[in-house]
């Protein structure tokens, strides 16, 4: 029997790449899975339109969770608002007000819903949250695999992603003697028909020699989630094909 059977678990960004498998993976363990969302996925039993950079619709989109099912188990922190200028390099980058925005929408958005989610946590003394964080956030980029290609990373994105998990580290300290558990995990690059050159590049570094898929991501997201994880708390699990182990 899986051990999400009966839970009730939410995934900001469900509708996303990683999101959608999240959803189906937790799905076909037997729990209730939710989507957090500004747009409906083709798949989803239980949506709520919510704008995960707004701290009061968290807050009452999961008041409705409550309502509807009674609990809440578990978060997925899987969204991340994407601004129009996401890709800049360093080097372009002069707009410190944009800067300033990246961070107070993306990484405060993880810090918003975890705030939110912690009193019905704590009220049946249980929860357990998973933040998506990056391969990014533990190790510095390497700007070969963009060699022959139009794509770049924001030094936003590191910083962000790296003051998530230990972001998670704090947390799970914190709330770790009311019986709640947090988790990060931190996936390599996933496939998302990028250049082919940008793939090439990629697949030649990292030891098992592919990209990752969101099939390989939600597994394990789901295992945190679950009882089989009951004394998990406060870790990174990163899931990247060894990428961070060379």
């Amino acid at each position: 029997m899986s051990t999400l059977m009966g839970k009730v678990i939410i995934v900001t960004g469900g509708s996303g790449l990683l999101g959608r498998a999240m959803l189906r993976q937790i799905e076909s363990e037997g729990a209730v899975a939710i989507n957090f969302d500004l747009r409906r996925g083709e798949e989803d039993q239980h949506f709520y339109e919510v704008d995960a950079t707004d701290q009061s619709a968290l807050r009452a989109a999961l008041a409705r969770v409550v309502s509807d099912q009674g609990r809440i188990d578990g978060l997925v922190n899987n969204a991340y608002p994407r601004p129009a200028d996401r890709g800049i390099d360093i080097e372009e980058d002069e707009n410190q007000q944009s800067r300033r925005q990246k961070v107070d929408l993306q990484l405060n958005s993880y810090v918003a819903a975890c705030q939110e989610i912690l009193p019905h946590f704590q009220r049946q003394s249980s929860g357990a949250i998973v933040n998506i964080a990056s391969i990014y956030g533990v190790v510095g980029n390497d700007f070969t695999v963009y060699e022959g290609t139009d794509l770049k990373t924001a030094a936003p994105y590191a910083a962000i992603k790296g003051g998530l998990i230990n972001f998670s580290r704090y947390l799970a300290s914190r709330v770790g003697p009311l019986g709640i558990r947090v988790n990060c995990l931190s996936p390599g690059g996933i496939f998302d028909h990028q250049a082919p050159v940008f793939v090439q590049n990629y697949e030649r570094k990292v030891p098992m020699k592919r990209m990752g898929n969101p099939e390989d991501i939600a597994p394990p997201v789901a295992f945190l989630l679950s009882e089989g994880a009951r004394y998990i708390t406060g870790q990174n699990l990163i899931v990247d094909g060894g990428w961070t182990c060379i």
